[in-house]
């Protein structure tokens, strides 16, 4: 398997710009449960992944991601709140979060190609709306940042492009250094683990260190713990 994609920085050019808006089809960069297929597709198609709590409508577009890049986000993951469908701690970017002795942190992701619609349906979702209403990108891949409302997952985070398509995701809108850690859940790590795994060809023993270093799992789950949640009964 090859290495991650590399992004592209965003060109705030005026032609640039014109080029990327509108945007009609997009990277979108999951970082969370969302970097396994099987989970993503709860989503695009409706259903209920598995371990989780909740059955989701789908998409308007229910066919699944035309490509998939393994990709790395410039930042930090971290686990915070309380996830109705997980139990646990839920994921979120932060992508300015400090460098660290090691240097700047990266976290690893799956990119995957969508259309408008599709990614607006994501985004509608995760926030328990119904799917239906294409977002407006054009601040998002102008700026790199646009808040679309208050909630968890409403902060539109453009981190570059990636094969002349612009490479999007979500967080929240405060940082990782202004709220309370929480720990996952196991149903929830196991399904980021097997897409970091799946994507980026890491091994269960190297997807399970990484996690376990991330604040809100540190301290509470360690890599031999999550690296069995990747072999034992789902």
């Amino acid at each position: 398997m090859t290495g991650p994609r590399r992004l592209q920085a965003l060109d705030d050019s005026p032609e640039a710009v014109r080029r990327r808006t509108p945007v009609r089809r997009l990277w979108y960069a999951a970082y969370g449960s969302n970097m396994h297929l099987d989970r993503l597709t709860a989503y695009l198609a409706g259903g209920r992944p598995a371990g989780g709590l909740r059955s989701y409508p789908g998409c308007r577009d229910p066919r699944g991601p035309t490509r998939m890049a393994p990709v790395m986000l410039p930042g930090l993951l971290y686990f915070a709140t309380t996830s109705d469908v997980w139990t646990g701690g839920r994921a979120f970017y932060d992508p300015d979060a400090a460098p660290a002795r090691g240097g700047r942190p990266e976290l690893p992701s799956c990119a995957y190609l969508l259309t408008l619609s599709q990614f607006s349906d994501i985004v509608a979702q995760e926030m328990h709306r119904e799917p239906g209403e294409d977002l407006d990108l054009s601040e998002a891949v102008t700026r790199g940042r646009a808040r679309t409302g208050p909630g968890r997952y409403e902060t539109l985070v453009c981190a570059g492009t990636l094969d002349g398509y612009p490479v999007l995701t979500f967080t929240a809108p405060w940082s990782s250094q202004d709220i309370a850690m929480n720990a996952p859940s196991a149903a929830y790590l196991r399904h980021i683990a097997a897409g970091i795994v799946a994507s980026h060809g890491w091994s269960a023993r190297r997807a399970a260190a990484y996690l376990a270093g991330c604040p809100g799992a540190e301290g509470h789950w360690t890599a031999t713990e999550i690296a069995a949640l990747l072999t034992g009964p789902p």
